[in-house]
């Protein structure tokens, strides 16, 4: 882009971007120099012309800007940019463990703002990986990003698939084949490892980008409580929980979601894992589940997905998890472990807290934190955007 439009901030209003916070809104720009598109690489400059850096234009909300990066010397996207970003997200994971290892296949390599590639979600499933665009900026940059993969990892992918359709709808796809960047489907079922546990994910129908990599780490502490325990895992999804439990040597584990689909993934996900036998999966709604159903269990998973995607929701979203919270902790046996998780956002861990600790005062039950959770390393919080850090848990002892 050889003439960028320049967004010029209000007085006063460059100090969030003097700190490296990633986002301009809208009611900070003064006036915007030139024509600027959504989806358009924009510069960004103070009052006084100086320099902040450059991003993505997004006209239509309240986020108007979200920056590429920042300083004078900050230059607009190039194919040197887009490899020089994803070697270094690349070279993270190589430092974390989970690269080339025979246990783990699975991981998430770009988590936007925490790479400093705002919009921008990549994940590798063994030799494919799976672009979801969450801004026009960065949809608009797929052909640009998928080559910059193909520089980074070599020889090592077979194909980079696009999941962008569900989260900038009404865009069109021509640049793709069946929703292929590079490579193309290969008709077989996909089967990746996660801590030597194997699971079959479906990046081109599933939910997200096809599994919920987040929750690893806090699978791998569960299966530490697993053995001889009684287990029920709702919102299953796949069943990662419930895998990590069988494996474990749980006496049995009963699995709750209101997806058929993924039902029939979960139990997949069992016979991969050779202990199907201990496992039963109920597609049902998990509410009704636990209100039809009498059973105690000595280990519970609450994994609900978000329940609040903006603040004027949040406080409903607090109410449900106090209603979901005092259904599941009524279902635990005396010393029972309650694993609960939110990923809303915009609820923060204490608020949180405090509604779990409202659901144990109405089910009348002693409870004691043994756990805080959060999200594994390969999806960083950068230091200058908090936001960063969606998803908490508590693992709660409770009499």
């Amino acid at each position: 882009m050889l003439n960028p439009a320049t967004i010029v901030l209000k007085n006063g209003k460059d100090h969030s971007l003097r700190r490296r916070h990633p986002w301009v809104f809208s009611g900070a720009i003064a006036r915007v120099k030139g024509d600027a598109h959504e989806g358009d690489p924009v510069r960004v400059e103070a009052i006084d012309g100086e320099l902040l850096g450059v991003g993505h234009f997004s006209g239509g909300g309240s986020i108007a800007v979200r920056m590429l990066d920042f300083g004078v010397n900050a230059m607009l996207p190039t194919a040197e940019y887009w490899e020089a970003k994803l070697g270094n997200a690349y070279a993270l994971r190589q430092r974390l463990g989970l690269t080339g290892t025979a246990d783990t296949n699975v991981f998430r390599l770009v988590h936007a703002e925490g790479d400093g590639l705002p919009g921008l979600i990549i994940d590798v499933y063994g030799d494919v990986a799976v672009v979801q665009a969450h801004s026009i900026g960065m949809y608009r940059a797929r052909p640009e990003i998928a080559a910059a993969l193909r520089v980074v990892f070599g020889d090592k992918l077979r194909a980079i698939y696009d999941k962008s359709a569900e989260t900038i709808p009404g865009n069109a796809v021509p640049d793709v084949k069946n929703g292929y960047l590079f490579g193309e489907s290969d008709g077989q079922e996909h089967v990746v490892s996660e801590n030597g546990h194997w699971f079959a994910v479906d990046w081109e129908t599933g939910q997200k980008t096809g599994f919920f990599i987040d929750q690893r780490d806090n699978r791998a502490l569960l299966a530490r409580y697993s053995p001889g325990r009684k287990v029920l895992n709702t919102f299953c999804y796949t069943g990662g929980f419930s895998v990590y439990a069988l494996e474990a040597g749980a006496e049995l584990v009963h699995s709750v979601d209101s997806s058929k689909k993924a039902i029939a993934l979960t139990e997949r996900n069992a016979e991969l894992s050779h202990h199907a036998d201990r496992h039963a999966a109920y597609p049902d709604d998990v509410l009704g589940f636990l209100k039809n159903h009498s059973a105690e269990y000595d280990l519970l998973v609450l994994d609900p997905p978000a329940f609040a995607k903006h603040m004027g929701a949040r406080h409903a979203a607090l109410m449900g998890y106090k209603r979901l919270n005092a259904a599941g902790i009524a279902h635990l046996a005396p010393g029972g472990l309650l694993f609960t998780f939110s990923c809303s956002q915009v609820v923060s861990p204490e608020l949180f807290e405090g509604a779990v600790l409202a659901a144990a005062i109405e089910a009348g039950r002693p409870a004691r934190i043994l756990h805080r959770l959060t999200q594994p390393a390969d999806h960083p919080v950068s230091l200058f955007h908090p936001e960063g850090a969606y998803l908490k848990g508590l693992v709660l002892a409770v009499e």
